[in-house]
């Protein structure tokens, strides 16, 4: 794929949901693949498929342990693509949220982007080539009710990438953020299933509800957010930088 075959990527929260998605698109694409995150059976089992080609335990709250994780994967071959996928979200009302859960939401959507970024940019500068895609949300692009530090550091996501993409505009890095709707994930089918506990309804009536806001009616897969990775990684969208891409069934604009 335009060059892409001989690169190396790095994707954090790799081993399930839309992580292990791109991963494997990466993998099937020709690029070597390293995955980063905190279940060793769900990042060997991704290795094992051979959807990626090197797991790497790291937690993207702790900067020692990111900087581990970076070092082992260059050991195999520099970092050419970084997809910063790790993250989660904490609800609640807004008056329950207090400062710590605000910072940790912040540490683990946003700054654990910005500090995985600071330690590929210098490596990718020196080479001249770099692609930066972070897996941001709809809820960086709009807000929703409950999850009110989940969107504040998403739509902060949105805000770096847009602003280190002018940044290293002539470099030949791109950075850019990928926003899915409610995607069919792991994550999403428990909530799924809390909420019908909670409510006594059942599972179908709450994916509807759930579904709802999305005009195609239904859940994003992710494959369809990791085919855009793939094509944001690939030199045929050397142009493509600074931008927030909706994946989600046209929620964002309905």
């Amino acid at each position: 794929m335009g060059g892409a075959s001989r690169r190396h990527a790095l994707v954090t929260g790799g081993g399930k949901g839309i992580g292990l998605a791109v991963a494997a698109a990466l993998s099937a694409a020709g690029i070597e693949v390293s995955v980063a995150g905190r279940d060793r059976a769900a990042l060997d089992a991704a290795v094992g498929s051979g959807q990626a080609g090197h797991a790497l335990i790291a937690d993207v709250t702790d900067i020692g342990s990111m900087q581990e994780a970076v070092a082992q994967a260059e050991r195999h071959a520099p970092i050419d693509i970084l997809v910063n996928n790790a993250g989660g979200v904490e609800t609640g009302p807004f008056a329950r949220l207090d400062d710590a859960a605000f910072e940790r939401q912040l540490a683990l959507n946003l700054m654990s982007t910005v500090r995985m970024t600071r330690l590929v940019l210098p490596g990718m500068t020196q080479r001249g080539f770099g692609r930066i895609v972070n897996i941001g949300s709809t809820a960086g692009l709009k807000g929703y009710p409950y999850v009110t530090a989940y969107v504040t550091a998403k739509h902060a996501v949105i805000g770096f990438t847009r602003a280190l993409a002018l940044e290293m505009a002539k470099t030949g890095i791109t950075v850019n953020a990928l926003c899915p709707g409610y995607t069919d994930t792991d994550l999403v089918r428990a909530s799924v299933e809390t909420v019908r506990r909670k409510t006594g309804g059942s599972a179908e009536a709450v994916l509807e509800k759930l579904t709802s806001a999305n005009p195609q009616a239904r859940l994003v897969r992710p494959q369809e957010v990791a085919a855009a990775a793939v094509w944001l990684v690939s030199d045929a969208a050397a142009a493509v930088t600074g931008q927030a891409i909706a994946i989600d069934g046209g929620e964002t604009v309905a």
